[in-house]
């Protein structure tokens, strides 16, 4: 299983990117939001991987964060979702996105994914709605690709692996997760409000997050 990729960007296509790694080529399909977020040709990068295997087709897909692949594992868990509706997906909302969706149950917003119909993006809300917490409470301690350096070149200069762009809500919506997971509150029940939380607030810090959360779950009335 190949896992991670550190190298330079040989070429950018529409849906993948050629990774140098060392004089080995690796062809890796990516999401239009992570290709637009990798540097320019000749220089370092660094995504996770994961490689699908089947009897006539070999394919790596890389990501920016190993929350944003832990999402497209799930995705492809869903009975009709293949790797490129799962890309199509998390292109158009993010990792927060989808998770943000999932645990409120927002199929439309997963529906506006290109080439995702209703009846898939139902499924997918309803098959990952308990899974969800668990890849959100990722956010605060899986987020980057370890930055490394490359060998040094023939004219002995080493350049560090560019670090991938994170989202900043990650880390926030992670720990405010756990914090009311300690208080009690059931997983998906404390996903669905720090998501609610995090739509209406998207820069809040984790302790604005848990109080937004605590008063949605307050009894109304």
């Amino acid at each position: 299983m190949i896992g991670k990729l550190s190298g330079r960007v040989d070429y950018r296509a529409n849906d993948h990117v050629l990774i140098d790694v060392r004089g080995v080529g690796y062809l890796v399909y990516c999401s239009e939001r992570t290709l637009a977020s990798l540097p320019g040709a000749g220089e370092a990068v660094s995504l996770f991987t994961d490689l699908l295997v089947r009897e006539d087709l070999m394919q790596l897909f890389g990501f920016p964060t190993l929350v944003e692949k832990e999402w497209h594992r799930l995705l492809m868990s869903v009975q009709g979702v293949g790797a490129k509706a799962s890309l199509a997906i998390l292109g158009t909302l993010g990792p927060d996105g989808v998770g943000r969706a999932i645990a409120l149950g927002d199929w439309n917003s997963v529906k506006a994914a290109k080439g995702i119909g209703p009846k898939i993006a139902q499924r997918i809300v309803l098959d990952l709605k308990d899974k969800a917490p668990v890849v959100m409470a990722m956010g605060g301690t899986a987020d980057t690709a370890p930055g490394v350096s490359l060998p040094p070149e023939e004219d002995g200069v080493v350049e560090p692996i560019a670090a991938p762009i994170v989202q900043g809500t990650s880390s926030a919506q992670a720990e405010a997760l756990s914090a009311l997971s300690n208080l009690g509150y059931a997983p998906g029940e404390a996903a669905g409000v720090v998501a609610q939380a995090a739509g209406e607030n998207p820069e809040a810090a984790t302790t604005d997050l848990i109080r937004a959360a605590l008063k949605l779950l307050a009894p109304k009335g």
